[in-house]
């Protein structure tokens, strides 16, 4: 695990609950039973100032760094995703933006990881689809300085032929079956009483792998899916074992800050 990466994931599993605010000793401490030293924290922590993910707070305890409001978006529309939380169902009718031409290639791969991360596709260069709208989208428009136009949209044809052409659910599906069986070996390395911190380790890299999905895994609707789509399996284990972690990993966390 990077550290910018295990940050986000600190920031978004167990400080944003606790106030999105950390000082950078606590941020050293938490970070080392995932082996991430103070050095590789600071840059990784200043590297996310710079791109308005956090923000310098004083603290009591002296220095420390607190969540933005672009950030709590990001990781509160993370959370639902990853823990399913008012998930609504589909009705059935896609939402289709039509973006302006961007020409800045930098800016334009920005958009482009964005919209992925929000469950959207490319149907063209300008033309991207997804199963449902997205608040952050006006965000990213926001932002980006971007116009686009956008639609509520309804399919004339069979839905999976679009999603065949739109998604590769294969290599998805396959990344899920890879997870599941590296997850159960991450798991089952872990002793009956291992120590806290252990516990947080080893759960924070099962929540970290899953979160890899936000950017392979649309989020389309069960109807929509493979019969025996292997992404429901894996997201089983996952409510299950981080579920079962979540009380010493906790326990970790609130030991170490102040």
């Amino acid at each position: 695990m990077h550290a910018r990466a295990a940050l986000f994931d600190l920031y978004g599993d167990h400080l944003r609950p606790r106030g999105g605010r950390a000082s950078v000793a606590a941020l050293v401490r938490l970070m080392k039973p995932l082996e991430i030293a103070a050095p590789a924290v600071r840059t990784a922590v200043s590297r996310m100032v710079r791109q308005g993910w956090l923000e310098p707070v004083r603290l009591p305890q002296g220095a420390g760094y607190g969540l933005t409001s672009k950030c709590v978006r990001r990781l509160d529309d993370a959370a639902s995703r990853i823990y399913r939380e008012g998930t609504p169902s589909w009705q059935g009718r896609w939402h289709l933006i039509v973006l302006e031409p961007v020409k800045d290639r930098p800016r334009r791969e920005r958009v482009k990881a964005v919209l992925a991360f929000l469950g959207y596709a490319p149907l063209s260069e300008a033309t991207w689809v997804g199963p449902r709208s997205s608040p952050e989208v006006d965000h990213l428009l926001a932002s980006e300085g971007l116009r686009a136009d956008r639609f509520d949209a309804a399919l004339e044809g069979d839905p999976r032929e679009l999603v065949a052409r739109a998604w590769d659910l294969a290599a998805v599906g396959e990344a899920y079956e890879r997870w599941l069986a590296e997850a159960a070996t991450l798991v089952g390395a872990l002793p009956g009483g291992a120590p806290d911190d252990r516990v947080f380790a080893t759960r924070s890299r099962l929540v970290h792998g899953w979160r890899n999905f936000l950017f392979r895994d649309p989020g389309l609707p069960p109807e929509l899916l493979p019969p025996g789509w292997p992404g429901e399996r894996a997201r089983a284990y996952f409510e299950q074992e981080a579920a079962r972690l979540l009380p010493s990993a906790a326990a970790f966390v609130d030991r170490e800050l102040p």
